[in-house]
């Protein structure tokens, strides 16, 4: 469980956010697989109980650990303690620079948690920071700035992200048929949700550019 040790050591973080914004326009194709950023963040093997008592001992051993902050922040928000993991993962956010090779698979995660906690502005917050971050054109973004866009009401801008993934691989993209296999860490509801940006676009395509 999630104990008074843990509940202290998130007491240290520092809050903050950034502010809603539009996205930029997107680009024609997203090839690039950005493997650094779509994985999950793993300091300990260990699952459940075993997992968090590691992490907390870690983290009194260390204080500015990075990737044992950001897995915890993890169990937390799936464990329902969203405000603990929203306090973690800021904390491992302020002590990671952008340039660190964590920092882009810590944002993708917290993304991931927001979204599936219901804060859709959250994750729409996040992953438009790894999109401003560098210039990359990752195979990730289109289907899932489609749904989150989708989500957050911004539909013409959704039906637009998911316009570039069926520019990319259109055999893939162009029905929703093959949703399962594309996306198989999605839950159904995610993938339904996306397929009614598929359906808003095969009613009108938009043309490129």
């Amino acid at each position: 469980m999630l104990g008074r040790t843990l509940f202290a050591t998130a007491l240290l973080a520092v809050s903050g956010a950034a502010s809603a914004q539009s996205l930029p326009r997107p680009s024609e194709f997203y090839f690039d697989t950005d493997a650094n950023t779509v994985r999950p963040v793993i300091a300990v093997r260990e699952a459940g109980d075993a997992a968090t008592e590691k992490l907390v001992k870690a983290i009194e051993r260390n204080p500015r650990a990075k990737g044992e902050v950001a897995q915890l922040a993890h169990m937390a928000m799936g464990a329902g303690r969203l405000d603990l993991g929203k306090q973690l993962y800021t904390r491992a956010l302020t002590a990671i620079d952008r340039s660190d090779s964590l920092w882009r698979a810590v944002v993708w995660n917290y993304g991931w948690d927001l979204y599936r906690a219901g804060d859709f502005e959250g994750a729409y917050t996040q992953w438009r920071t790894l999109v401003e971050a560098r210039s990359v054109t990752a195979s990730w973004m289109p289907p899932t700035l489609a749904l989150s866009l989708w989500s957050i009401g911004k539909k013409d801008e959704a039906v637009q992200w998911y316009a570039a993934a069926v520019r990319t691989e259109p055999q893939q993209w162009n029905t929703s048929t093959k949703f399962a296999s594309l996306l198989p860490d999605w839950s159904d509801t995610e993938r339904s949700m996306l397929a009614e940006v598929q359906a808003a676009w095969a009613t009108n395509p938009p043309t490129w550019p």
